[in-house]
């Protein structure tokens, strides 16, 4: 069993598949691995919190597997190219197939084939399945049999294939946990020599560092995941209501174990389902739910979008270049534009690594249609930044502010960050926190704009003039 972005041993599609397929043949022959890709951690920052936060869920990982097989069991970790990794380990162990979940990002895609191509050569087997999300791929499509391209048609078409029951789909499928505890006798002991060889490195061994993420309290593993749903259970009715206020315990916090998969989405999205008839609040979650298939169906389907427009006119948009743009992103990036709401939510991104969605929304739109910077500018800063970067639904938002991507606000839609600020901050909280040298400030003059990089009514008319190009396309 490889894993990759599914980081629990519980309820993991490619697992129960692997220990099932071993059980019912009589067999203890499943072993776990994990590989640190240098591949993808020799471009990242020595100091990276989703560097720490894997390795911190994979001891996490392998005491769930321990449990699992009453100590027999163990976490093997390597650290390599994956396309030589995972091949030399399937040799050493004698392993005719290689189990995964299915991962549709392109560089992942193209990953997979090379690892599957060089297990054929040796006359193994890469099996994958779906476990990240509810619905993937080609399985939620129009009448006409096209991928879906805006979200409420989307979302009713997930809802009723949800609900949809037949001889091959029993009531509650979709949502079915895989019970791996079941098939645990398949577990193959890890002998000491493997242990030794295949234990889990430090972050120094594997050339990273020890981040803030101890000193945030960020939970890790599956074991922090749990104890984020607990927390938030409780406050799921008046989501809906707290959603969008950054100084409110609102969100579930959960974004990042969705991410790595220390949670399942389907557990996620039963708890969501079970209440949306009756809970306002748990039918707006259950939606932000199926907001994340509905981006990671759109990649899978228009893979053109994670590199330009989902609409190839608006890569017509003439961005604005120069020294004086990447000043503009300078203090964009260095939370110095002069908006405090702004500022604050760049502050509270470069500190913690987690960003409030409704800020997310209100960053993305200053960086596009006020300072009028290429949305990929602020895709690629996110990715690095963010301790949940998940490119789908970090490309999916950013084309969405921009107005480039599928179901995209429209063009002229431009949020003013200073009416957003004292509609979702009205008291000041969220922008005294992260910014205490306005905590003096009233409630009334906290919002007020100082040395604002650009005028807003002035941005606003340059941006409306920018995407006069695409105005007839919109």
């Amino acid at each position: 069993m490889w894993f990759r972005r599914d980081l629990r041993a519980s309820d993991n599609a490619a697992f129960f598949h692997a220990l099932k397929n071993n059980a019912l043949k009589n067999h203890a022959a499943v072993y776990c691995a994990f590989v640190f890709d240098a591949d993808i951690l020799d471009a990242l920052p020595r100091a990276d919190r989703r560097v720490e936060f894997i390795h911190e869920s994979l001891v996490d990982l392998d005491a769930q597997l321990q449990k699992l097989s009453n100590g027999r069991a163990h976490l093997l970790v390597l650290h390599g190219r994956v396309v030589d990794e995972i091949p030399r380990l399937a040799v050493e162990l004698g392993a005719t197939s290689v189990y995964a979940n299915h991962d549709d990002e392109p560089d992942a895609i193209r990953r997979d084939a090379s690892v599957a191509e060089a297990l054929r050569a040796m006359g193994a087997k890469l099996h994958t399945f779906k476990d990240h999300v509810i619905f993937e791929r080609q399985e939620v499509l129009t009448q006409m049999g096209k991928p879906y391209t805006v979200f409420t048609p989307y979302k009713n078409a997930w809802l009723k294939k949800l609900a949809s029951t037949g001889d091959d789909v029993p009531d509650g499928f979709y949502l079915k946990p895989y019970p791996t505890e079941k098939y645990a006798q398949a577990l193959q002991a890890a002998s000491d020599g493997l242990r030794e060889v295949y234990a889990l490195p430090s972050l120094t061994q594997i050339g990273f560092e020890k981040t803030n993420i101890a000193e945030l309290n960020i939970q890790t593993g599956s074991s922090g995941a749990q104890k984020l749903l607990i927390d938030f259970l409780p406050r799921m009715p008046r989501y809906q209501e707290t959603r969008d206020f950054p100084a409110i315990k609102g969100p579930s916090y959960l974004s990042v174990h969705l991410r790595f998969g220390t949670v399942s989405i389907r557990q996620l999205a039963g708890l969501a389902y079970g209440q949306a008839q009756e809970d306002v609040g748990a039918a707006t979650w259950l939606s932000e739910l199926i907001w994340r298939d509905f981006y990671h169906q759109i990649m899978a389907n228009f893979p053109h979008a994670m590199t330009g427009s989902f609409k190839p006119d608006y890569d017509r948009i003439q961005w604005e270049q120069g020294e004086e743009a990447h000043a503009l992103y300078a203090s964009w990036t260095g939370a110095c534009t002069g908006y405090p709401l702004v500022d604050a939510a760049m502050r509270q991104l470069n500190q913690t690594g987690y960003m409030h969605n409704r800020l997310r929304m209100v960053v993305a739109s200053f960086l596009t249609k006020d300072l009028g910077l290429d949305w990929r500018w602020g895709e690629r800063y996110f990715a690095k930044a963010l301790i949940d970067f998940d490119l789908a639904a970090n490309n999916g938002g950013w084309q969405w502010a921009a107005s480039s991507g599928c179901d995209a606000q429209p063009y002229f839609r431009i949020f003013n960050p200073t009416s957003q600020s004292v509609k979702f901050d009205p008291k000041g909280k969220f922008i005294r926190r992260y910014m205490p040298e306005l905590a003096g400030l009233s409630d009334k003059e906290i919002h007020v704009p100082r040395d604002p990089v650009v005028d807003h009514a002035e941005a606003r008319a340059k941006t409306l003039e920018r995407y006069a190009v695409v105005k007839n396309s919109a």
